[in-house]
């Protein structure tokens, strides 16, 4: 059985904290969503971050929704069915279209069109026209 006997657990806490993320921090996340207990979301200006149904956001990744130096206060979207990759980071104000992936420890500075792959610092499209399903899972 090993760790897996503590799945339910750890799909309630994540559960719990969309729900906090919600209704107490004001951030606008489908609680169809599953967002890793190491992801960061913004709370300098949680208003700001809105992410879409049945997406899944890795392990240290981050969304931003502000910026010190610019004295920047924006919305941060990330559509329905993506997939944000671990150690990535989405920068204040980006749109993540739906049915995207964002690579693992990219830097996402400009929107990503809907139904493509993104990697690098600063990620660039990798592939268009991608079909994806539930969590921003590739179909072949």
């Amino acid at each position: 059985m090993g760790l897996n006997k503590f799945i339910r657990i750890q799909r309630l806490i994540v559960k719990f904290r969309i729900y906090l993320f919600n209704n107490v921090w004001g951030m606008h996340i489908s609680p169809s969503s599953v967002i890793s207990l190491k992801a960061r979301l913004d709370k300098t200006n949680p208003r700001g971050v809105h992410i879409g149904a049945n997406t899944y956001i890795a392990f240290n990744a981050a969304i931003l929704t502000h910026d010190m130096v610019r004295a920047l206060r924006v919305d941060t979207l990330i559509g329905d069915n993506c997939f944000i990759g671990a150690d990535s980071i989405i920068l204040p104000g980006v749109k993540v279209g739906n049915c995207s992936i964002v690579a693992a420890g990219s830097v996402v500075t400009k929107d990503v069109p809907p139904n493509t792959i993104v990697a690098g610092n600063p990620a660039k499209i990798i592939q268009s026209d991608i079909k994806v399903g539930k969590f921003g899972i590739l179909q072949k």
